[in-house]
């Protein structure tokens, strides 16, 4: 039994001494994963321990860690009990006098002196001052006096006690108030040489590096090792101080009719802790956002005014939610990939670095060139994918609100690309042309982009007078309007065009329209829009008309 019982107590002995082997390695950031709000940084360590338990304190992490966010990963014959984030606090050392100037060392020693013999001498005259004001109490306490026996003795009697007191009070007074003044000298002495003593003193404390004290940041791993173990640990972990936003080029070239999109990322970071040279991955995702599925609530009505109280009670709450996030600085950096064999060959593309997985809530775009980005919340530009966009090229005139003519790019499969909301330049045969704004939400895989006006095609929109007609039958007056639209291609080469105009609507019952010529063309369900396209021949004219009825009461005006 006995044996049995040292037998444990040694194991649990062992297991104990084992448990509090420590050992304390520094980690190195190889890569992050940049979300729109966010950044995943991946780190690796590497370790070397003993049989049993083993606690390793990994340095070098972001200090701005979430730690529910962290995943843990082990090579070797370890098995990973436990995983945990914690700040360690550095102890700070006994503070020496070394490398302080022996003047001042000298001068603080004389100041510590003098001002200790400064408080023996305030203590003393403290003391003095207490006693004679004692002394004051007991005169003032026992100044009655009482005579015995005749009137002239006690009038004597009296005149000599109060000359003895005026005179005891007199001669204490003045020792007093040469007491306070002494008091009041030394004081100042004291004060004068505390001032310089702490000068000194914050002279000595700034030889220390107070950063040097400031808490590290660790991540904690228990192995458990049945032998000797050595591996490597990957590690991960989200810190909110970092994110992405898109930045699109849309350039187009009319001689070879092609249109480029350039899908960039300006990547900032304020983790605490530089990038140098990691792998980076830009995700559409973000892992802050709200992950749960809206539900529906039971929907009562009521009278109006209750109705409308209750719509603006829910419009206030949900203001309160949508407050809208700051909108981020923008900036520009990027580290050009050049061939360094041959001076004349064309330098490769960062896009043709990247690669795409598509995921199941997000894009997420792998970069296999090394990046460095600064903890310092600059903007730096990172090339995504340079996309030629299936493109087809049409002229747009509206004339009833403008004459021009205007060039427009209509592009498809924009959502291959995984583009997100953002501002996009735009670049036409090499000029900056403009901006506009680029909404996958809202589009349904076509993206009209108009590059401006066309002076070499001429339209012109003109009321035919003669066909135009305002007369008056029983009650009702009736108003035909005949417009004719002339267009006149000057280009060199053909074209694709599409003219809109309308007709009128209305929701009047009184009022009727009828349109009366339209000339081939195409109504738009629900709006009243007219649409002729022709492709015209270099130099060729052409002429369409249309014409509609308006009736109404004669009595009535109506907005035409």
């Amino acid at each position: 039994m006995n044996k049995i019982m040292t037998l444990v107590c040694s194991l649990v002995l062992g297991t104990f001494l084992l448990a509090n082997e420590k050992e304390l390695v520094k980690s190195s950031l190889n890569e992050a994963t940049v979300y729109s709000q966010g950044a995943q940084l991946h780190h690796k360590a590497s370790y070397t321990i003993k049989a049993g338990i083993t606690e390793i304190s990994i340095e070098g992490i972001s200090a701005y860690i979430d730690p529910k966010s962290l995943q843990v990963k082990a090579t070797g014959n370890v098995v990973i009990i436990d995983s945990k984030y914690t700040l360690f606090y550095p102890q700070p050392e006994v503070k020496t006098n070394e490398g302080i100037p022996a003047k001042i060392v000298k001068e603080m020693a004389q100041l510590t002196d003098s001002l200790e013999l400064l408080g023996f001498d305030l203590k003393e005259i403290q003391d003095e001052i207490a006693i004679y004001k004692a002394a004051q109490n007991i005169i003032s306490m026992n100044g009655a006096v009482r005579g015995s026996g005749k009137v002239n003795d006690s009038i004597n009697l009296l005149k000599q006690t109060v000359e003895y007191y005026t005179n005891k009070m007199n001669e204490i007074n003045k020792k007093l108030l040469a007491l306070e003044k002494k008091k009041k000298e030394k004081e100042k002495v004291q004060q004068r040489l505390q001032v310089r003593y702490d000068n000194l003193q914050n002279y000595q404390n700034q030889t220390y590096d107070a950063k040097k004290y400031a808490p590290i940041p660790r991540v904690v791993i228990t192995l458990s090792a049945s032998e000797a173990a050595a591996g490597k640990i990957s590690f991960s972990y989200l810190v909110s101080q970092a994110g992405w936003v898109p930045l699109y080029d849309i350039r187009s070239d009319s001689q070879t009719g092609k249109i480029s999109l350039t899908y960039k990322a300006q990547v900032f970071q304020n983790s605490g802790i530089d990038w140098d040279n990691i792998k980076l991955n830009i995700s559409t995702n973000n892992p802050y956002a709200n992950k749960t599925k809206p539900e529906l609530n039971p929907w009562y009505i009521d009278y109006y005014e209750y109705r409308k109280r209750q719509e603006l009670e829910e419009i206030s709450i949900r203001g309160a939610r949508a407050i809208p996030q700051a909108a981020f600085n923008q900036g520009y950096f990027l580290d050009d990939a050049k061939n360094k064999n041959l001076e004349d060959k064309a330098a490769l593309g960062a896009d043709q670095f990247t690669t795409v997985v598509h995921q199941l809530i997000a894009a997420e775009f792998k970069i296999d060139l090394p990046y460095s980005i600064k903890s310092n919340n600059e903007k730096n530009l990172v090339l995504i994918k340079n996309s030629d966009l299936n493109t087809t090229f049409k002229y747009y005139s509206v004339p009833k609100v403008d004459p021009g003519v205007y060039l427009v790019a209509q592009m498809t499969k924009l959502d291959e690309l995984q583009l997100v909301p953002a501002s996009a330049n735009i670049f036409f045969d090499g000029s900056y042309i403009g901006e506009t704004y680029l909404d996958p939400t809202s589009m349904d895989d076509t993206l009209n982009l108009s590059l401006g006006k066309d002076p070499n095609i001429v339209v012109k929109r003109t009321l035919l007078k003669q066909k135009s007609k305002d007369k008056v039958v029983q009650d009702k007056r009736e108003r035909t309007f005949s417009y004719q639209i002339e267009v006149q291609n000057n280009k060199s080469s053909a074209i694709q065009l599409i003219i809109q105009d309308q007709v009128p609507m209305t929701t009047n019952n009184d009022i009727t329209i009828e349109l009366l010529e339209k000339d081939f063309a195409r109504e738009l369900p629900g709006n009243g829009i007219l649409e002729w396209e022709y492709k015209l021949k270099p130099g060729e004219n052409k002429k369409l008309e249309f014409s509609y009825k308006v009736k109404h009461p004669k009595d009535q005006q109506i907005n035409l």
